[in-house]
């Protein structure tokens, strides 16, 4: 048998041969990619414009993209690389870049270094613009060069206890619109698990004309997935409170009363100001400075497992796509585990097992 051996000139006329013919072939043929003339900088609209049109991506997920980016192309400018080419993002840069991110950028929230997580949001982001060019054959550094920083396996969540949860929900001064709207905030939030950009979507149409004691909404959430989620009579109360002290018509169901506010084309509250009242009334409530909209989502589900609700129903609550993101309540569900493995092994049936164990205490005392 022949063996036949690729040389560069035998791979130049099998292309030469698979371009001027109609072989099945053909289409796997990619062209030659191309440097840009146009700065990294002048790429991102249409990156933005082909995850939204091509990729169909949530909008919540390009304004993220979009806000991680902008750190990136202000640190290019700051930096003096504003005119830099894709072709000349190279993995010195790159590095640099990274460093930035893990000892010259403080949260916005925490006012510390950026955590590992948060470090690779920004990393994402920029691996998806380099395989936005290899799409568009634009010559630059391979997607697959940027790696993700190493997070720490044990991953905690900050969650509060509910005596913390009654003094947060009481802190509001409910004597004025402005502590109206943010008890109901706070009642939804923790009555209902939304995410923050979940919960200043909502309109007031939904809650208007509500005569039952509970209500059932379906809602759009991340990832553009539809699910229910669930109001308590109590936070309907708190919410037909706030809507009868309103005075104006915006179909935002939470909207800002700040001044100029008013003016505005729509007064819809923002993710950021939703923020801003959590911290305010942890204050107030002497609670963990680090408590965030999310914390409450987190104290939801928390609750939930607490009461015997099982993990799986507990992803559907949330909204989560793959039940590895809900097992992070580990804290409940491994006391659980061992609650029921004391409560129902047989082993601790079996007979002179409370000698046996008033045993191992007189040994454990010798020591």
């Amino acid at each position: 048998m022949t063996l036949f051996r690729m040389t560069k000139r035998n791979q130049k006329s099998i292309l030469s041969y698979l371009e001027k013919s109609v072989h099945p072939y053909k289409s796997v043929i990619r062209i030659k990619m191309q440097p840009s003339t146009l700065p990294i900088t002048q790429h991102i609209k249409n990156f933005l414009d082909y995850i939204d049109i091509e990729k169909g991506l949530s909008s919540k997920t390009q304004e993220n993209y979009s806000r991680y980016l902008k750190r990136f192309t202000d640190w290019l400018k700051e930096n003096k690389l504003h005119d830099l080419l894709p072709h000349q993002l190279d993995d010195n840069r790159l590095w640099n870049y990274r460093v930035f991110l893990a000892r010259k950028t403080l949260s916005r929230q925490t006012k510390q270094s950026l955590s590992k997580k948060t470090q690779n949001f920004y990393l994402i982001a920029l691996r998806a613009l380099l395989s936005y060019f290899a799409e568009k054959d634009i010559l630059s550094l391979p997607a697959d060069k940027i790696k993700l920083a190493k997070q720490n396996a044990n991953h905690s969540i900050h969650f509060l206890p509910f005596d913390q949860i009654e003094k947060l929900l009481a802190s509001p001064d409910v004597e004025n619109i402005i502590g109206l709207r943010d008890r109901a905030i706070l009642e939804t939030l923790f009555s209902s698990g939304l995410r923050v950009s979940e919960l200043v979507s909502l309109n007031r149409e939904n809650f208007e004309k509500v005569k039952d004691k509970f209500l059932e909404l379906s809602i759009m959430g991340k990832g553009n997935k539809s699910r229910a989620v669930y109001f308590s009579s109590r936070c309907l109360v708190w919410l037909a409170k706030y809507l009868q002290a309103r005075k104006d018509v915006d179909k935002a169901l939470f909207v800002n009363y700040k001044p100029g506010a008013e003016k505005a084309v729509s007064r819809r509250i923002t993710s950021r100001s939703v923020e801003s009242i959590i911290k305010k009334y942890n204050k107030i409530a002497g609670l963990p400075l680090n408590t965030t909209p999310h914390t409450l989502r987190h104290s939801y589900a928390t609750d939930l497992l607490n009461q015997g609700v099982d993990l799986r129903l507990v992803q559907e609550f949330l909204g989560h796509a793959n039940i590895s993101t809900t097992q992070i309540y580990t804290h409940v569900t491994n006391k659980k585990l061992k609650d029921v493995y004391l409560r129902f092994h047989s082993g601790n049936k079996i007979k002179n097992a409370k000698t046996q164990l008033k045993f191992i205490k007189k040994i454990k005392n010798k020591k």
